[in-house]
């Protein structure tokens, strides 16, 4: 069953666009990455979830019931523009907005010191937020998105500000709170993160959405049918179902080639030509990076 649909939704404001007859469906349960360039039109979708703003037209289901004010409580969201109150005390903070959330104080007390303790900043919840470094503000602003454990997590850039050792932390939490029932919409630029956490993804350009389905599903829709191998010995040539479009000297008689091969033939068919001619000691498909397919598309909308 999917947590999340938006059918058919545009919004416009003035004469400008931001979002032109978008559907997406989010499984429960899943991680599902939003793309898209700036100005694309995620975060209008993003705020329309939110209640933030009203669609013109179409309309959005959280869990099969339309959208209303009551599903503000499953919800978290941490937006990219972050929105601490910087002379508040982190605690009381904390506090405050998991109160707006209707957690009681008592249990809000608990929460908010298991994540301090998880997150290592219990000595700082005395401390103004204008105290902490960006970093650490990030993650108070983290614990604010999950204090009420939403059914329906929206991240947008989550890793921003972070250095490496702190932005795995945070990954790892989100892998956690998925595997305790969370879903997670996550929308950011960092390609990797995508790759890495994503298995849904939907891409928005110029206002429409212009590509849909799993991570596997679409990085096999680009696939270029081209390969690298490295072999011991020159090949002298290749029968004319595949072209040899790039060879280099490596070491000694070991080389290394880019090989196009014929659409629909598969790995087999150039593994069977190789090995009467050469030593095979490496073998590997260039499938594009989700990053690749976001370049391609936003540059011209051809695959790679």
């Amino acid at each position: 069953m999917n947590i999340l649909e938006a059918h058919h939704v545009s919004k416009s404001y003035a004469q400008h666009r931001a979002l032109n007859d978008v559907s997406i469906s989010i499984p429960k349960q899943s991680i599902f990455g939003l793309l898209g360039p700036n100005g694309a039109g995620k975060t209008t979708l993003i705020r329309i979830i939110n209640q933030i703003i009203m669609s013109d037209e179409g309309n959005v289901l959280i869990n099969g019931e339309k959208l209303n004010p009551s599903h503000v409580k499953i919800i978290g969201y941490l937006p990219e523009e972050r929105g601490l109150y910087k002379k508040m005390k982190v605690g009381e903070q904390l506090m405050y907005l998991a109160q707006l959330k209707g957690l009681s104080s008592g249990e809000a007390r608990i929460r908010i010191k298991k994540w301090l303790e998880k997150l290592e900043l219990t000595e700082w919840a005395g401390k103004k937020v204008e105290d902490l470094s960006k970093g650490m503000a990030q993650k108070i602003q983290f614990i604010a998105t999950v204090l009420h454990e939403p059914k329906l997590l929206i991240l947008d850039e989550p890793f921003s500000g972070f250095d490496p050792v702190n932005a795995n932390l945070i990954k790892d939490e989100i892998l956690e709170l998925r595997e305790k029932g969370a879903t997670v919409i996550f929308s950011t630029h960092r390609m990797e993160s995508v790759e890495q956490l994503c298995e849904n993804i939907a891409m928005i350009n110029k206002s429409q959405k212009i590509l849909d389905g799993t991570k596997k599903e679409i990085k096999d829709s680009y696939r270029s049918d081209k390969y690298n191998v490295q072999y011991k010995g020159k090949i002298s040539e290749l029968s004319g179902d595949f072209q040899l479009l790039e060879t280099k000297n490596i070491e000694d008689d070991m080389f290394e080639a880019t090989i196009q091969a014929k659409a629909g033939l598969n790995p087999n068919d150039l593994l069977r030509e190789l090995i009467n001619k050469t030593e095979v000691h490496s073998f590997i498909e260039l499938i594009p990076s989700i990053n690749d397919i976001f370049i391609s598309i936003v540059e011209g909308g051809k695959k790679s």
